[in-house]
């Protein structure tokens, strides 16, 4: 049985979500990005892509690596903004400037993890299953392709979706100055 105050427990749930979700955003998504923005190509024929845009990531297309760019600064700006939940410089922001993005972002990785925006836990069990035709030239990279996602992508998706929620939840409410 927990017999810290009540404030300290809520203290080191804050702390956990929102130190969880800047290490999760960093280490994994931030890391795959920066590797992707300097030129490597790891993953890259298993992202769950359309073939096209599939296509140019292998590429290493201008475009392709301008967006890594773009994502290596949006992981570091919510990487901040976990962070800021928790810390005292962080107090200077509007509650909503923060919890309002952290629980869209939470709720779309997590409709994203559970298959409603396409690939995800449903579509990938649709396709393995047959489910969802896929033609004939494009079945086995499919296959292929789901359960890359049901292992690795939708798990992580489901997990940081939750931990944006749980940083968002356990953000304190600021007293009315």
């Amino acid at each position: 049985m927990d017999t810290r105050p009540p404030m300290r427990r809520t203290l080191s749930v804050r702390r956990w979500a929102a130190y969880a979700t800047c290490v999760w955003t960093l280490a994994g998504y931030g890391t795959l990005k920066l590797y992707w923005a300097l030129g490597g190509t790891g993953l890259t024929s298993s992202a769950p892509l359309p073939r096209s845009a599939r296509e140019e990531l292998v590429a290493q297309t201008p475009g392709t690596i301008a967006g890594h760019w773009i994502s290596v600064g949006l992981v570091v700006l919510s990487a901040l903004a976990a962070l800021a939940t928790v810390r005292p410089w962080g107090r200077v922001l509007p509650r909503r400037l923060l919890t309002v993005p952290m629980w869209i972002t939470g709720a779309l990785m997590v409709l994203r993890a559970c298959g409603a925006l396409g690939f995800g836990f449903v579509g990938d069990a649709m396709v393995l299953t047959g489910t969802r035709h896929v033609g004939p030239p494009d079945t086995e990279i499919a296959h292929h392709l789901s359960r890359v996602d049901l292992l690795l992508w939708s798990p992580y998706f489901l997990v940081w979706g939750l931990l944006w929620c749980a940083t968002a939840w356990a953000t304190p409410r600021r007293p009315a100055r």
